[in-house]
């Protein structure tokens, strides 16, 4: 069975990354996301939001599955089983950093492969960085998130005003 493992701080999951991780699963016979616990961010949601409204938006994908980690990433991919890391690029920026973290990946754990996986134009300029400031000033991103991300944020930022 071929494993692959997709990481990220998902804060929140948008459109862009729904297609990486739906891509992968049309490659790979199960996909783990690996929702990243950083104590050195302050993310919007935490870990737990995080993974409840991946397991919502991902529930048409049965071979995808949803868990949280924190440490090394080749450690986690290790547990879970998975050769391959999959990574979703932008643009060449985001190439030049993650080509770096894969060739760290690649020395601490040889066994296990990165794989890059362009999104979709339509995509390439959106982050969830993006997604929190647009939200934060009152904006809206139509067609880019998943409806109960949208409402996530919604309530979200109507909390932060009272």
């Amino acid at each position: 069975m071929k494993i692959a493992v997709c990481p990220g701080s998902f804060d929140p999951v948008t459109n862009g990354h729904l297609d990486i991780i739906e891509r992968a699963s049309q490659i790979f016979d199960q996909v783990v996301v690996g929702v990243l616990e950083n104590p050195n961010k302050t993310p919007l949601f935490s870990v737990e939001e995080r993974c409840d409204l991946l397991t919502s938006v991902t529930r048409y994908l049965p071979n995808v599955k949803i868990d949280y980690f924190h440490g090394l990433l080749v450690d986690f991919a290790e547990k879970h089983g998975a050769q391959v890391i999959v990574k979703g690029l932008r643009a060449v920026s985001d190439f030049e950093i993650e080509f770096q973290m894969a060739l760290a990946n690649k020395r601490l754990k040889p066994t296990i492969e990165t794989m890059f996986i362009m999104t979709r134009h339509e995509y390439s300029f959106l982050s969830s960085s993006i997604v929190k400031q647009v939200f934060e000033l009152g904006g809206r991103l139509p067609g880019l998130l998943p409806p109960a991300v949208e409402v996530a944020l919604q309530e979200k930022f109507q909390r932060r005003v009272k």
